[in-house]
């Protein structure tokens, strides 16, 4: 049975399609590299002390004066957190005394209830300043990078899902979206809950990103073309954005200008719309044949090749069919498994074998399996060079690490037929 490679053989490996398409879809890596790690810069912790109001009868030397020197590590720092009492200090500004007069390792020290004063040398606001997450809540500042990585994990799950079901491009394009609208809504935010709320989302929208396009570039190219897209394209982009974060924090020093000018320049990805195609592969797997077609001899039009009148044949409805009988066996097995143990196991422990449950089987069972899966892992077959499987059957041929894989080897035996031919893939 032909594979897709067979199938598409005669579009070439790097013609104006698979060129343009590339560069595209790399492009659409950049905002998650600035995304990812734009928190370095506004979430950064400026330099600060407590504050000393305004309305407060200090004179400048006191108010110079009013933060009590801390020992850290045999060095003594300005304390960030706490400052002597403000009522003790308007008492010695009025009435005309000089710190050198008073003993102030013997006047209270309070915490900064009147907030804090930042440096601005280096950051005009950073949400640290902002919402001052310091001090007591200091631990808000790393929780933030932590909500968003649990977006990033939440949204690898779900767009795999997603993507599966209504496709990859679709994916793609909802999840830049979701992404730029959300982080441009952080810029309006009223406080650190509901920042952290859209960062979430933003993480969630930022790997369903850059999932779906690695899989439309994983299931469009070729064997060298996908070895290069997957190592080299992805990751040198990705890092194009990890490059310009500090550049252009170091031009916008405040966080809310800063997260504009990483994603107003999204939008010019809404004509990748219509530049980037829909992973033919998946809508084979959906029995979309016709669409699938039509893409590929739109790729032969750009490559100036000519595409067979018929280019997929009796593929859909093999892995169809496999796809049933397995779902089927899944659903029989789940059906008969707690009848089989009702069976096996005798009346005075069949309630408690259905149902038992040990503390410590799961750590157990993880342990095994997790073990278990490294010694496996030394069996499964090297995928370098080879074409990627379409179906079940395609799977099996795969023989172990130590023997040559049969469909590689027919893949690269199999004469390639005329693209002027009209007998197509049977």
């Amino acid at each position: 049975m032909p594979t897709y490679e067979d199938a598409v053989r005669f579009l070439g490996e790097w013609g104006p399609f698979q060129q343009s398409v590339f560069f595209f879809l790399c492009f659409t890596f950049i905002p998650n590299g600035f995304t990812a790690l734009s928190i370095v810069f506004i979430g950064d912790t400026p330099a600060h002390r407590c504050l000393i109001p305004a309305h407060a009868n200090v004179t400048t030397v006191w108010i110079n004066s009013s933060i009590p020197l801390q020992e850290h590590s045999g060095e003594f720092t300005f304390s960030k957190c706490s400052r002597y009492k403000l009522d003790a200090i308007t008492n010695f500004s009025e009435a005309g005394l000089l710190p050198s007069d008073v003993n102030l390792s013997h006047v209270q020290q309070e915490p900064c209830l009147d907030g804090w004063e930042y440096d601005h040398t280096i950051y005009v606001s950073t949400i640290v300043s902002e919402w001052d997450l310091v001090c007591d809540d200091k631990w808000k500042g790393p929780l933030t990078s932590s909500v968003f990585f649990g977006g990033i994990l939440a949204g690898s799950f779900f767009s795999g899902l997603i993507s599966d079901r209504f496709g990859r491009k679709k994916v793609m394009f909802s999840s830049i979206a979701i992404q730029t609208v959300f982080s441009l809504s952080q810029v309006l935010s009223p406080s650190w809950p509901i920042f952290c709320v859209l960062h979430f989302v933003v993480g969630a929208g930022a790997i369903s990103n850059y999932v779906s396009a690695f899989v439309i570039g994983i299931e469009l190219f070729n064997t060298s073309v996908r070895t290069v897209f997957s190592t080299l394209g992805s990751t040198l982009f990705f890092d194009v954005g990890y490059l310009l974060i500090p550049l252009m924090a170091y031009y916008i020093r405040d966080w809310r200008m800063l997260i504009l000018a990483f994603n107003i320049p999204t939008v010019l990805y809404v004509p990748f719309w219509w530049l980037i195609p829909e992973s033919p592969r998946w809508l084979l797997s959906q029995g979309r044949v016709e669409e699938a077609e039509d893409i590929l001899r739109q790729a032969a039009k750009r490559n100036n090749v000519q595409a067979p009148l018929v280019i997929f044949e009796h593929m859909h409805s093999l892995a169809t069919a496999l796809e049933m009988t397995g779902k089927f066996g899944a659903t029989v097995a789940f059906a008969l498994i707690f009848a089989y143990t009702a069976e096996l196991y005798p009346t005075v422990l069949r309630n408690t074998a259905i149902g038992s449950y040990s503390p410590s089987l799961p750590y157990i069972l993880i342990g095994t399996f997790t073990v278990l899966a490294a010694l496996i892992s030394l069996l499964i077959p090297e995928s370098y060079g080879k074409p990627l499987p379409d179906s079940i059957i395609h799977m099996q041929e795969f023989l172990g690490c130590c023997k040559k894989n049969k469909l590689h080897q027919t893949t690269e035996e199999k004469p390639i037929k005329d693209p002027a031919s009209n007998s197509g893939i049977i």
